[in-house]
């Protein structure tokens, strides 16, 4: 490994070791933090504003719980220094029981607007309208992937889909009415795209990317023909095996012969969006995913002691950390599980490869459409 290379990582973890200093200092200070972190302050063993001096202090906190993210006063976790700003929440999960909820400013526009920065322009044209084909309702991917597009010049199209019913239906057994929701959901997405809007650029989960990509093949077209060009991505269900299907079936090959680029991603409410490194069929379509340090840090844990980062290669659970000033969250473990894998030249810091469900709790989650 270069020289150039190891100066890039040793970069990277000072600029995370400031970042982490600093976004304690003002989630803990009288003046700026929130309510939730400056009641919390009285129950640790430990100050905070004094203590944390670099990254790996965070393990001085206990584990975060996500029973916290339950239930109200959603404002305990809004910033003093933000509490006459436009305030914004989103929920994630809440099938059964209270959603885990989020405060957000303006997160999901700084998230968005860094990951608009690593898509090719070739494929993702500057001006080009997109298609939103994935949860509305409480949920940051809506308003994110809309901003995204108006980031890039253009207008986003949206559809209408609650995955909380499509959960209930599938728990529920009734697959029939799922096949028909689906179907509406589809259907909605194909007008859309159908209706002379010139719209190159769209983001789908893998499933629904499948069954659009079906429904046009029945109207005797495709992706291609309509005049996408680039397509973004996401989920756990995002694997070697479906992207090469994916890429090959109903693209009809790699970008340079289809003229139709995906970008996997690995994100969500808390964590914000992970980019991937780029996919190609000479590594077998292998998926690797980085955070956006230092707002954001993953790192693939061992089962039984989550302080604990496992070998590159090896298997463990997704650790998360959020640093932002409007949310503090140190230490969350994931529901998903993966390999660590090496930091490289664009990312120099780990990774994460072959995301899927923890594994002591993948028997619990239904996937719906992601």
């Amino acid at each position: 490994m270069s020289t150039d290379f190891d100066a890039q990582q040793d970069e990277a973890k000072q600029r995370l070791d400031q970042h982490t200093v600093e976004i304690v200092q003002w989630h803990f200070h009288e003046s700026t933090g929130c309510p939730f972190w400056l009641q919390k302050k009285s129950e640790l063993k430990f100050d905070p504003l004094t203590e944390i001096r670099c990254f790996d202090d965070l393990q001085k906190f206990p584990s975060f719980e996500d029973e916290w993210l339950r239930g109200g006063p959603v404002r305990r976790w809004v910033p003093k220094a933000y509490e006459d700003s436009p305030i914004y929440v989103f929920e994630t999960g809440g099938t059964t029981g209270i959603p885990k909820s989020r405060i957000v400013i303006d997160d999901f526009r700084i998230d968005y607007e860094m990951f608009s920065h690593t898509l090719p322009d070739q494929y993702f044209p500057k001006g080009s309208n997109w298609l939103m084909l994935g949860p509305s309702g409480p949920r940051r991917l809506r308003l994110a992937v809309e901003h995204l597009c108006q980031y890039r010049g253009g207008i986003c199209f949206c559809i209408d889909l609650d995955p909380r019913w499509v959960v209930k239906l599938i728990k529920k057994g009734w697959m029939e009415h799922l096949e028909e929701y689906k179907k509406h959901c589809i259907d909605q997405a194909v007008t859309v795209l159908t209706a002379g809007h010139d719209i190159k650029c769209m983001f789908a989960t893998p499933k629904l990317l499948e069954s659009l990509a079906a429904a046009l093949e029945d109207r005797g077209t495709s992706l291609p023909e309509i005049g996408v060009t680039g397509v973004f991505s996401g989920g756990t269900e995002f694997t070697p095996q479906w992207t090469r299907f994916c890429v090959e079936e109903y693209f009809g090959g790699p970008p340079e012969e289809s003229g139709i680029y995906m970008t996997p991603t690995y994100g969500n409410t808390l964590m914000g969006l992970a980019c991937s490194r780029p996919i190609s069929a000479d590594d077998g379509y292998k998926i690797s995913y980085y955070a956006p340090q230092p707002r954001a840090v993953i790192e693939v844990v061992d089962f039984d002691q989550p302080d604990n980062v496992v070998g590159y290669g090896q298997t463990g659970r997704v650790k998360l950390t959020t640093l932002t000033k409007e949310f503090f969250v140190p230490g969350f473990l994931e529901r998903d599980e993966g390999e660590r894998e090496p930091p490289f030249e664009r990312y120099p810091w780990d990774g994460i490869s072959g995301v899927r469900p923890y594994r002591a709790l993948a028997s619990e989650t239904t996937v719906g459409v992601y």
